[in-house]
């Protein structure tokens, strides 16, 4: 069996550091991307190698679709130089960002921003990997609890985080013949820096999620990204096609 290797996106903060994190400690080995932030992606490859793995980190905007054909290429160069392959196991398309403004407020720019990072940079980004996603691999993409219960001010990022979970099905059925799975998962509030880091860092907004979350508490990012590596298991590998929300029970 040859050695499981994770592309992720968005790996050096946040959720995709945490799910980088715990791949590894899985037995994956990582390839990550990251926006701007060359010192902390070196340090998370630093920590994963630490650990026993092989890691890797390539920067990415996932906003520019016109990159990714270069992307690609440098995805072969490192998959062959770090692991004599080819190919890849897993997909977790989890880079993204936050607009928090009401409806009536949004603006064009803020709107395609969010399309741009959340749905059609994941849309053709793993549409130009998929000939490098090994037969029988996962790919699996972050949506949001808010396709599921509404907060004022987050329509933007959460329609296209539901075209997200349309999508994931689309994958499953057409990628189903060569044994690829797909899933969503969909965090709850998480405390991070994530949209300024509002949910770690207002204490009344904390307090107030706590209160309406059944677990009594905000989620962690460790609450994650033990998530995904539970659902890249190998015991996982008959999930298919499936919203798993991870919010601790949140409005229900």
């Amino acid at each position: 069996m040859s050695q499981k290797i994770a592309i992720i996106t968005g790996g050096s903060r946040g959720l995709g550091k945490s799910a980088a994190l715990h791949l590894a400690q899985q037995g994956v080995d990582i390839l990550f991307t990251y926006h701007s932030k060359h010192a902390e992606a070196l340090a998370v490859v630093a920590e994963i190698k630490a650990s026993g793995r092989q890691a890797a980190a390539l920067q990415l905007d996932v906003s520019n679709v016109r990159s990714f054909g270069a992307f690609v290429m440098q995805v072969k160069q490192v998959l062959s130089q770090t692991w004599q392959r080819k190919d890849f196991d897993y997909l977790v398309n989890n880079a993204g960002t936050g607009v928090h403004a009401a409806f009536a407020e949004t603006s064009e720019e803020q709107f395609d921003a969010m399309v741009n990072i959340h749905f059609k940079g994941v849309f053709f980004l793993t549409q130009k990997l998929l000939p490098l996603i090994a037969d029988h691999g996962r790919i699996l993409n972050v949506s949001t609890g808010l396709t599921r219960f509404a907060l004022a001010g987050y329509s933007a990022y959460a329609a296209t985080k539901g075209a997200i979970e349309v999508l994931s099905h689309y994958l499953a059925k057409e990628l189903g013949p060569r044994g690829i799975a797909v899933n969503t998962l969909a965090p709850g509030a998480i405390e991070t820096d994530f949209g300024g880091g509002a949910v770690r860092d207002n204490s009344a907004l904390n307090t107030y999620i706590a209160s309406q979350t059944a677990l009594g508490r905000v989620g962690q990012p460790d609450d994650i990204g033990s998530m995904v590596a539970a659902l890249l298991s190998e015991q996982s590998g008959w999930l298919n096609a499936q919203r798993v929300e991870a919010s601790g029970g949140m409005f229900i």
